[in-house]
């Protein structure tokens, strides 16, 4: 299919979509340090850099793809809703489609992706908002969260929601389905990622993979998760191996660095679509499966939406299917590192035990303990960085 490309950030969707077949034949992304990731990876496409002067979609594009801005809708974020002057710019996508829908030529299919916080945003009013229109538009849609777990150890929950006017999304989304292979939990045997920053009401534990890569904070501060290794050091990844954690090739973003300073970099791999799973939707898309109604459930008339759903232009049902349409065998975490990263400092380490000392969470067995000889090692002298072995 012919691809435009909104909100495209650093090109995730693009990315995977062309390595499923897809050609993307228009961008459109406002942020500099994005543009300049785009005009390299995916030169020769035009881009344009503001959704609202978008006047309408080439003729020839077929699939309209979009990981529109989630700062109102995460729980990390704001959490003002789909309203809110960032997220409400997915507003801009139903104009362009309903500009093609009443020149009688409408897209046949749109893909969006978002934090899967919004299916209970609102107490759900945001999604109902998000699926009226599409039915108004003439659209049936399904939508399925998506975890990055099942191609690449990051622990990522998306909600991918795809609609079409041509076809029945659900032969795409909702077919495949893996089993996922349970991780060792053993410190010592295998990597735990986790988040330094936090401490006190969460803190990301992931055996044998990263939680969710997060795109820093509004001023360009980075804020890399981190690992405890099986030999006890506690390292912050390099910015290359949180690229290759997206599925991107490393130094993917380094042209951002030469129009803004290099720690926006966190971000724009925190903002990605994972690559690996755009690819997995590009083949479906190009080779849809059969949809098997007996997963259908009843749909709860209010409040928090299902993790998977489907309207089939008569009936909207809540769907029985888990988050891993794949499950690929990889290197453990601690092998898949290509760059030793950056040893967590005494003043990180210490703060973070602090707050965990005052918390009432619960953590894995030996996990303090671990932290504590962490930091004992790096007040006897241990050198930030950590040599490649």
């Amino acid at each position: 299919m012919k691809v435009a490309g909104l909100f495209a950030g650093i090109g995730g969707f693009e990315l995977g979509l062309r390595r499923a077949g897809h050609e993307t034949v228009l961008t459109c992304e406002c942020w500099a340090p994005a543009i300049a990731v785009l005009a390299e990876r995916l030169a020769g496409v035009p881009n344009h850099p503001d959704i609202r002067e978008l006047l309408d979609l080439p003729e020839e594009v077929e699939l309209v793809c979009g990981g529109f801005p989630c700062q109102d809708l995460s729980q990390a974020g704001k959490t003002i809703g789909i309203g809110g002057a960032r997220s409400g710019l997915v507003h801009e996508v139903f104009r362009l489609l309903g500009r093609r829908v009443a020149a009688g030529r409408p897209v046949p299919w749109v893909l969006l992706e978002n934090v899967s916080f919004m299916l209970h945003l609102e107490g759900g009013r945001a999604m109902e908002r998000l699926v009226h229109a599409f039915e108004e538009l003439g659209y049936r849609w399904a939508y399925r969260v998506v975890n990055s777990l099942g191609w690449l150890p990051q622990r990522r929950e998306r909600v991918f929601f795809l609609a079409s006017r041509v076809a029945d999304p659900a032969d795409v989304l909702l077919c495949d389905e893996a089993v996922p292979r349970p991780a060792s939990t053993a410190l010592g045997e295998i990597a735990h990622g986790f988040y330094w920053t936090e401490g006190i009401r969460g803190l990301g534990w992931a055996p044998d993979a990263v939680p969710t890569l997060k795109n820093g904070s509004s001023v360009g501060i980075p804020a890399p998760p981190a690992i405890l290794m099986p030999d006890g050091r506690i390292v912050k990844p390099d910015i290359r191996d949180a690229e290759r954690l997206q599925g991107f090739d490393e130094d993917w973003t380094e042209p951002a660095a030469r129009v803004a300073k290099s720690s926006w970099r966190w971000s724009l791999v925190g903002n990605a679509v994972s690559v690996p799973v755009a690819a997995w939707l590009g083949s479906r898309l190009a080779e849809p499966d059969a949809y098997d109604p007996g997963r259908d459930r009843a749909l709860p008339i209010a409040g928090r939406w299902p993790r998977a759903a489907r309207f089939d232009g008569r009936v909207r049902y809540a769907v029985e299917i888990n988050d891993f349409p794949i499950w690929r065998g990889r290197p453990p975490l601690a092998d898949f590192l290509r760059y030793p990263g950056e040893l967590l400092s005494a003043r990180a380490t210490a703060g973070f035990l602090e707050r965990t000392d005052r918390s009432s969470l619960r953590f894995p067995e030996g996990f303090r303990e671990a932290v504590r000889a962490h930091l004992e090692r790096v007040l006897d002298g241990a050198p930030l960085a950590v040599a490649a072995e």
